[in-house]
C-alpha cells in the first residue's frame, strides 16, 4: 500500500468551467518528471450539471484512483477556477465533519471562493447581454444563456452552493493555497477583451472595473479567511513581455504559477510569497 512522502503525494488536477483536461498538460509533465503521480479529474462531459454533482463525481474518481493506485495516504489537489468551488464543496460541505478525504494541500488557480462576479454579470439585466455578446467565441458559446447554465448559476455570489461553503468554513487540517493574478502594469493586453481590467460585483450590488484581478476572476472574488496567498507576476516586468499569460484561461499552463504549485507539492510548509492587499477582502464577503 502507497504512503504519501514528503514529494510523492498524488496530486489531483480539477480544471475550471467549459475546460477540459488538456490545460494540466505542461503540470503534468513536470509533476510526473519529479515522479508525483498526477491524476487528471475530468467533468467536462457535465456541462449540463451543478457544482455539487461535480463534487459527488470528484468525489467519486478520487475513490476509484485510491483503489487502482493502492494509495491511502494524502493527497494533494490542484484546481483551476470553478473547479476549486466544487473541490471545497466536497471537502468542507460534503465531508466537513467525516472528514474522511486526507487532502494535505488544495491549491486554487484564480478560485472563486465568495463567488463569481463573472456569473453574476453574466446574469445582470444591464450588462449581461452586452458582455455575454463581447465575450462570445472566446470564453462563451454563442447565442450563450447563463439562466440554463446550472453551474453559472451555482457560481454567483447569492447562490446556496456559495453560502454552504460561508457557513462550513476552511477545514483545519487542510493546506489551503491562493494563486492569483494582478495587472500591475495595467497592460491592455492582459486580457484585452475588458482592456486589461477584471469586472467585480460588490456587495451593494455595484459594479466597477479593476486592475487586481486576472480578467475574469477580481482578488474580492478568490479571498479566503485562513488561506496563503501569491499574486503573480512577482516581477512586474513580466506583464511587459507576454501580458495574456497572466490572465485566467492561461494560468494553469503559466510557467510561475506551476514554479509555485511544484514548490507547495514538495515542500508543503513552503510560505507564500505574499499576503491578501489589504482592502481588497472588503468588495464582497
Amino acid at each position: 500500500m502507497q504512503r504519501c512522502s514528503m514529494n510523492n503525494c498524488p496530486v489531483v488536477l480539477v480544471h475550471g468551467w467549459k475546460s477540459h483536461p488538456g490545460v494540466w498538460k505542461r503540470l503534468a509533465l513536470r509533476l510526473e518528471e519529479r515522479g508525483i503521480p498526477a491524476w487528471k479529474f475530468d467533468h467536462s462531459g457535465m456541462r449540463d450539471e451543478s457544482a455539487p454533482a461535480v463534487a459527488a463525481a470528484l468525489q467519486g474518481y478520487i475513490r476509484t484512483m485510491r483503489e487502482e493506485s493502492d494509495h491511502a495516504g494524502a493527497i494533494d489537489i490542484v484546481c483551476h477556477s470553478m473547479g476549486t468551488l466544487a473541490t471545497r464543496y466536497l471537502l468542507e460541505v460534503m465531508d466537513g465533519s467525516a472528514r474522511t478525504e486526507r487532502v494535505r494541500n488544495l491549491i486554487g488557480i484564480g478560485p472563486p471562493n465568495n463567488g463569481s462576479s463573472m456569473a453574476e454579470l453574466f446574469n445582470d439585466p444591464v450588462h449581461g447581454p452586452g458582455i455575454r455578446r463581447l465575450l462570445a467565441g472566446t470564453f462563451v458559446p454563442h447565442g450563450y444563456r447563463p439562466a440554463e447554465d446550472a453551474i453559472v448559476q451555482d457560481l454567483r455570489p447569492g447562490s446556496r452552493v456559495v453560502a454552504a461553503l460561508r457557513a462550513a468554513g476552511i477545514r483545519d487540517d487542510i493546506r489551503y493555497r491562493v494563486i492569483m493574478s494582478a495587472n500591475h502594469a495595467a497592460a491592455s493586453g492582459f486580457f484585452p477583451l475588458f482592456e486589461g481590467k477584471t469586472w467585480v460585483f460588490a456587495s451593494d450590488g455595484t459594479w466597477e472595473t479593476t486592475y487586481a484581478g486576472d480578467g475574469i476572476i477580481p482578488h474580492a472574488d478568490s479571498y479566503l479567511p485562513g488561506a496563503g496567498y501569491d499574486i503573480l507576476p512577482l516581477d512586474p516586468v513580466l506583464l511587459h513581455r507576454e501580458p495574456d499569460t497572466y490572465c485566467h484561461l492561461r494560468l494553469p499552463g503559466n510557467p510561475e504559477v506551476i514554479e509555485r504549485i511544484l514548490e507547495y507539492v514538495t515542500n508543503p510548509a513552503t510560505r507564500p510569497s505574499g499576503f491578501f492587499p489589504e482592502g481588497e477582502e472588503g468588495t464582497r464577503k
